[in-house]
This record gives structure tokens, C-alpha cells and sequence, in this order.
């Protein structure tokens, strides 16, 4: 796992960096969707996650959750169209694990996407993503996780 900042950025996920949110496709064709530790960082400690229903069809860049922490309101876009299959009911009781474990417990919800081949052709993964996200951190001055 490549760390940014000490912003641990796992290099097997597919990012929506200018979003700060990750995609990892699984198995059986569906994608698990959360935010970043960068993403968390900025935000602070999430005291409140309100997810969208399962069934909803949302297009790619908008919002599938909305997360809520001390210094910040706002919401998490997917990084891919689809339909949400399965909203996160630890982090619903325990927001806080999405600052804890955002890469595994703390995921916000599952889709099923509508053209994983076609929309993750502008996600960024591996090398790329840890430089762009190094460059993200520069731009906007960041200290570190």
C-alpha cells in the first residue's frame, strides 16, 4: 500500500481523485465505493452518514451518500453510474468507522454499475493515482494525514 503524506492510498483501487472517493470492483461484477483517507482527513471525524436507498440509480460525479463531521457537511459522488445495491448499516449505527477503516469496514455503499468497462477508464489507479493525489496535496496545501 503506497502512503501520500501519510495518507495511506492502497494501489489496487480505482480513485476519482478530484472527488477523493475509491471504487473497487469485486467478483461478481458489482463495485464497493467509500472515501479516501485523504477525504477523511480534511473532513475530520464523521459523526453522520445519511446513504441514498438501495435501488437508487445514480449517475457518475453525484452524490450517493452525504457525510456529516464537525467541520464539514457534504456529499460522497461516485466515481461511476449505477444502482445502489447495498448501504453500509455498521457505518449507519458507528459513522466514525469511515475515518477508522475507509478502505474496508468504512465503505459507503455497493453498486451495481451501469459501464464499469467504459466510466473506470478515467479512474485512476496504481502509480497514477498516487501521483495525482500527491499533486492534489501540493495544490491545495496539505500537511498530511
Amino acid at each position: 500500500m503506497a502512503s501520500v503524506r501519510g495518507c495511506n492510498i492502497p494501489e489496487d483501487l480505482s480513485y476519482n481523485v478530484d472527488n477523493n472517493v475509491w471504487a473497487r470492483r469485486e467478483a461478481d461484477g458489482t463495485v464497493t465505493v467509500g472515501l479516501t483517507a485523504y477525504a477523511c482527513s480534511l473532513a475530520g471525524e464523521i459523526v453522520a452518514y445519511t446513504p441514498k436507498k438501495a435501488g437508487k440509480d445514480i449517475a457518475k460525479d453525484k452524490s450517493c451518500a452525504t457525510v456529516e463531521s464537525g467541520k464539514w457537511v457534504g456529499p460522497v459522488k461516485t466515481p461511476v453510474t449505477g444502482s445502489v445495491i447495498a448501504v453500509n448499516d455498521a457505518v449507519a449505527s458507528k459513522p466514525g468507522l469511515i475515518n477508522k477503516d475507509p478502505y474496508g469496514e468504512g465503505w459507503v455503499v455497493k453498486m451495481k454499475p451501469s459501464d464499469w468497462d467504459g466510466e473506470s477508464k478515467s479512474l485512476k489507479t496504481g502509480g497514477d493515482a498516487v501521483s495525482a493525489f500527491e499533486a492534489k496535496m501540493d495544490s491545495e496545501g496539505f500537511k498530511g494525514c
